[in-house]
């Protein structure tokens, strides 16, 4: 799997007060050093794809907030342009980001992964990913005979017991039940 020139790492939820600061709900493990005053993202899609505009954004300020972080962008200085941004998503460039560790996977990186039990037994393959309010989940396609069910899970430590990038395969402990 190739790596998309851009990643996304966070959305913003909505604007806040009146000078044009926004909540942006970090989805990257390093929120601190992305949003960090100076630096850069841009406009993209819920798909991971540059906005037409490639519109580029600088950060002047970022502190943690209500579960995110506030975040207040040299281009946008007041609630009115705060409000456009409601629901963009936010990316940097791939080759700005350190690569995952061995334990980690970019969100891009699930659709298609094999998904296992610790026996080995085949339960399907990553159709979709999810950004719920509980966390990311991801939708499983069911294995044949049943090809046409999905499961949603959790991608959690309760969850995922772990993840191999290079053998793209995703072993899961689901709920009890959860399968039958």
């Amino acid at each position: 799997m190739t790596t998309p020139a851009f990643i996304i790492v966070g959305r913003v939820r909505k604007a806040h007060g009146i000078r044009g600061e926004v909540v942006v709900e970090p989805i990257t493990d390093a929120p601190d050093a992305i949003f960090a005053s100076g630096h850069r993202v841009f406009a993209g899609t819920a798909s991971g794809d540059i906005a037409p505009n490639r519109a580029e954004l600088h950060v002047d300020s970022s502190r943690p907030f209500s579960d995110g972080y506030l975040i207040a962008f040299a281009e946008v200085p007041d609630r009115n342009a705060a409000e456009t941004w409601r629901g963009r998503y936010l990316l940097v460039p791939a080759d700005e980001l350190p690569p995952p560790a061995d334990d980690e996977v970019y969100v891009h990186e699930l659709p298609g992964m094999r998904v296992e039990l610790s026996d080995g037994q085949l339960i399907g393959s990553v159709e979709e990913t999810y950004e719920l309010p509980q966390g990311l989940a991801i939708d499983v396609r069911r294995a044949p005979p049943r090809e046409r069910e999905t499961i949603l899970l959790q991608f959690d430590e309760r969850t995922i017991a772990s993840v191999d990038r290079d053998t793209r395969v995703i072993v899961v402990t689901p709920p009890e039940g959860l399968l039958e």
